[in-house]
């Protein structure tokens, strides 16, 4: 009943973990999986080793958090050892991978896709470092040119990581999918924003600006996931503050065939997948809905 596929890759439900909280080793990703998962997402990361920003790094806000972890990562030949080690065993892997150019991403893909089910293209982080992140995602030339780079290296599906961070984020679908994503994830963290400590009148974060997750984006995201599916064919990840079924089930209404939980793993712990699965069945159930695909994109009749 709850099963789902995107790319003809199956996931025996609908939930995933987002790429950035706990994906940085195989111990807590396969931790997630057998939470009640169905996928996980890495972290991000790249060629090299990548030091970050420097602590604090994340501060609570009404609503949710804001980050500026600045993509801090071992480099893919360490991360490769951590991806080698993750059950696959019916559970789907995806890589997340950022870098600054064409051939850093492709290198990156080619490295990876032997161990893994699919490739998310980070693309969209907000508080990147030295060009990463969504100064690509906020172009669609750049968009353009970084994902048919990866695509063309790519022997598993293609997944871009789109930010919200735009003007019009349909334009930015529609390039992705012009030059040959196979799926699109949105979205990334809003921002930026900022926090300021009032006992020293300076900002909270040690990069000062960052991403905002949780609860308070969601309406956001799903607006977003809502427009972007007129505007393409290719299937669709919701991602923003989902913390419960009725949080999933919107994004299914809207268009996505699965969804990323991240900042809910914080406060309700790694209990909370298999807590919506529970919910989400019974709720189809109570409602009639055989399967995942019944529900796609049904707010738009």
């Amino acid at each position: 009943m709850l099963t789902t596929d995107i790319c003809e890759v199956e996931f025996r439900n609908p939930l995933m973990l987002a790429a950035g909280i706990m994906g940085s080793n195989a111990s807590s990703m396969n931790w997630i999986l057998k939470s009640g998962a169905a996928g996980v997402v890495s972290k991000s990361f790249s060629l090299n080793p990548h030091p970050g920003y420097v602590n604090p790094t994340t501060v609570a806000v009404d609503g949710g958090i804001i980050n500026a972890i600045g993509l801090s990562n071992p480099g893919v030949w360490n991360f490769k050892e951590e991806l080698a080690k993750i059950n696959r065993r019916g559970n789907v892997v995806i890589a997340s991978i950022y870098g600054a150019t064409p051939d850093e991403f492709a290198a990156l893909v080619g490295e990876v896709q032997g161990l893994v089910d699919m490739i998310e293209l980070n693309i969209s982080c907000p508080h990147a470092m030295d060009g990463y992140g969504a100064s690509i995602g906020q172009s669609c030339d750049l968009s353009h040119t970084i994902v048919s780079a990866a695509k063309d290296a790519s022997d598993v599906p293609i997944i871009a990581k789109l930010t919200p961070n735009v003007t019009d984020i349909c334009e930015i679908a529609v390039t992705c999918e012009d030059a040959g994503a196979d799926a699109l994830s949105l979205i990334n963290t809003l921002g930026p924003g900022m926090k300021i400590n009032i006992d020293v009148a300076k900002p909270v974060l040690s990069n000062r600006f960052g991403g905002m997750s949780g609860k308070a984006i969601k309406p956001i995201a799903v607006s977003n996931v809502y427009s972007v599916f007129e505007a393409v064919d290719i299937p669709l990840i919701g991602v923003g503050g989902i913390y419960s079924f009725e949080d999933v089930v919107e994004f299914i209404f809207a268009g996505a065939r699965a969804v990323q939980i991240g900042t809910a793993i914080m406060d309700e712990g790694v209990e909370v997948f298999s807590k919506i699965n529970q919910d989400l069945e019974k709720f189809m159930i109570e409602k009639g809905y055989d399967s995942i695909d019944e529900m796609v994109g049904i707010a738009h009749d």
